[in-house]
């Protein structure tokens, strides 16, 4: 029984003095005291149309943290309920789901262009790339798809699967959804910038001047040559310089 005991504050203090583990509590600290959060930033690029608004956010949630919070005349919420229960959102299933059904014309209309696209659903690099894929097929030509979690400060924040919270990303999570937005990043019919702030904002246009694509190669999408060229994979950016580019 002592020698568990031993065993265990040994492996304690060797956590808490392991390097990786000080770097991630020290990046994942940074990012939360970033000040301008994904609202804001919708919020913003909204503005810039300076017309009536109609938004589609993907992976809703408490819509209290950021759903309730857009300024936008027709608001519609995505979400399966998974994880929050009450789930208040107009269309009650998976992205896939939403996107399949306005195609055949049985929801909304398909017809319908949307001015703002925010998805911030299940982050892994599959669903993503297919929620900026359905995604590109309703936005205005000079819309806005906004993508949450796209600038993981480490590797361990950038994990595919959700759990093992004993890292040193903690109780963070940022997923894959990085890979999703840098290969958009490298369609050159597509404009991109990323916000770095609130774990890194993605978005992507078809005629917005915010930022011509990548010609740096990451043909594997490995995180270590993501952390070595990030301002230039991802085009990061301020909130300040994304206003000098747009202005209301």
């Amino acid at each position: 029984m002592v020698k568990k005991m031993i065993d265990y504050l040994r492996t304690g203090k060797g956590l808490l003095n392991n390097k990786d583990y000080q770097e991630g509590e020290k990046k994942s600290l940074l990012e939360v005291k970033k000040k301008t959060s994904r609202t804001e930033i919708i919020n913003y690029l909204l503005s810039v149309l300076n017309r009536d608004i109609v938004y589609l956010e993907i992976g809703v949630r408490n819509p209290n943290h950021n759903f309730n919070l857009i300024n936008a005349k027709t608001k519609y919420g995505v979400d399966p309920g998974v994880e929050f229960e009450e789930n208040p959102v107009e269309f009650k299933m998976t992205s896939d789901d939403f996107f399949s059904q306005l195609k055949a014309n049985k929801i909304l209309t398909k017809d319908i262009k949307f001015d703002g696209i925010f998805i911030d659903g299940l982050h892994l690099a599959e669903q993503v790339n297919r929620d900026i894929e359905n995604s590109l097929s309703f936005i205005k030509d000079d819309g806005f798809i906004i993508l949450h979690d796209c600038n993981p400060p480490t590797e361990w924040h950038a994990r595919e699967e959700y759990r093992y919270p004993y890292t040193p990303a903690g109780g963070y999570w940022n997923g894959t959804t990085w890979k999703a937005f840098l290969k958009y990043r490298s369609d050159s019919s597509i404009n991109s910038c990323c916000i770095d702030s609130d774990w890194g904002v993605g978005i992507l246009s078809k005629t917005q001047p915010i930022g011509t694509n990548t010609e740096t190669k990451n043909e594997f999408y490995d995180y270590n040559i993501l952390n070595k060229n990030r301002a230039e994979l991802l085009n990061l950016i301020s909130f300040d310089k994304l206003k000098t580019i747009l202005t209301v």
